[in-house]
Formats: structure tokens, sequence, C-alpha cells
């Protein structure tokens, strides 16, 4: 499963924060991306416990996707 991996910057800090996004269009441009991004920066509803916004200034996104091995499954 591809997920979309939206990175920002946390305001007032040197840290990123991501938001994941685990059933998104996997053909969407970087215009879609990028203006996903910046509303998603001017709602300012994600903060964290000082009240800084989480996801301030978009930084970077990605499709990551990730494979699972099974070592031992259910029986059925």
């Amino acid at each position: 499963m591809k997920q979309l991996d939206l990175v920002f910057n946390v305001a007032g800090s040197k840290t990123k924060s991501h938001f994941r996004l685990q059933y998104a269009n996997t053909a969407l441009d970087k215009a879609a991306v990028q203006k996903a991004m910046d509303d998603i920066a001017a709602l300012s509803i994600f903060v964290n416990k000082e009240g800084a916004p989480l996801y301030d200034t978009p930084v970077s996104a990605k499709y990551v996707e990730s494979v699972e091995t099974p070592i031992i499954e259910e029986a059925e």
C-alpha cells in the first residue's frame, strides 16, 4: 500500500511534522499536492501543546510504499 507523506515545518521550531494519508490518489501532480499542503497550513487547526501550528510551512511530499513479509501466518 502506498501512503502520501506530507512534511511540514513546525512553527517556531526546527522539528518537522508528517501528515500521512493512507488512501491518497497516486496520480496527483506537484501543483495539486502543493495546493493541498498550502491549504492545510493555512487552516492552522493542528497545534502542539505550546499552541504552535504543527503544519506551518510545507517542506516536501512523497509516496511511501511499505512491503510486508509474513513470518508466521494465521492458519485458516
